[in-house]
């Protein structure tokens, strides 16, 4: 796997997704497809593109989401009435899925050189644009999360055709490994599988190139275990 086809590119701005508690809730998962044949891509969007709120969604480590178009058709076995766009993504593409691609993988884009940073967690917000509440948890059992991208060379990028695999380090994680990292009821787990978790965990937080805001969480869960462990 050294190329990824991109199908379509979207863009969207903020806007009233619905309410909660009477609150309107504003957010840029709606998104139109791209119809220029490219488009900017700078260290923080797409030309187009943009976030309600930055300290949980977009940024730096999070410029772009890819989302594999093999997944559309398991939600629509699922029930689910989704489509290309329907998750927020920028970029849906084929060629590969969440055991294929790397943290810390760089891809040309175009002009751009982007780096894959970190899977995508999913929100209320998703629940809210598909209507369905256990979407979220759908996500989270699948793995089907696609994966967010950073921005190491910003530039024109086309709206079809190909990312190539600049740069790989076999010994970082897939984003699908960083999944079990991340969701994965320790407690449920024998010792040996639990052994194996750990294992796991630190080749994850050893990947110099996951997201700061990724990395926290797990650390988190790290710290907690050893806590345990001394007391």
């Amino acid at each position: 796997m050294s190329t990824l086809e991109v199908n379509e590119v979207f863009v969207g701005r903020p806007s009233v997704l619905g309410m909660k508690r009477d609150v309107p809730v504003y957010s840029a998962i709606a998104k139109s497809r791209v119809e220029a044949p490219s488009l900017k891509l700078d260290e923080i969007n797409l030309a187009g593109d943009d976030q309600s709120d930055r300290t949980v969604h977009g940024g730096v480590d999070k410029a772009v989401y890819v989302y594999p178009a093999t997944h559309y058709a398991a939600w629509a076995e699922q029930g689910f009435p989704v489509g290309a766009g329907d998750f927020g993504e920028n970029a849906s593409v084929t060629g590969a899925d969440e055991h294929d691609v790397r943290v810390g993988d760089i891809w040309a884009w175009g002009d751009a050189l982007v780096q894959v940073s970190q899977p995508r967690t999913p929100c209320f917000k998703l629940a809210m644009k598909t209507g369905r509440k256990d979407v979220i948890p759908a996500m989270i059992d699948s793995g089907r999360s696609g994966w967010y991208l950073r921005v190491l060379r910003a530039g024109e990028v086309p709206t079809t055709g190909r990312m190539t695999l600049e740069e790989r380090d076999p010994v970082n994680p897939t984003i699908a490994e960083v999944y079990v990292a991340s969701f994965t009821n320790v407690a449920q787990l024998d010792d040996d599988r639990r052994d194996a978790y750990w294992s796991l965990l630190d080749r994850v937080l050893a990947a110099p190139a996951l997201s700061r805001q990724y990395r926290d969480g797990l650390e988190s869960a790290k710290r907690r275990r050893e806590e345990r462990n001394a007391g």
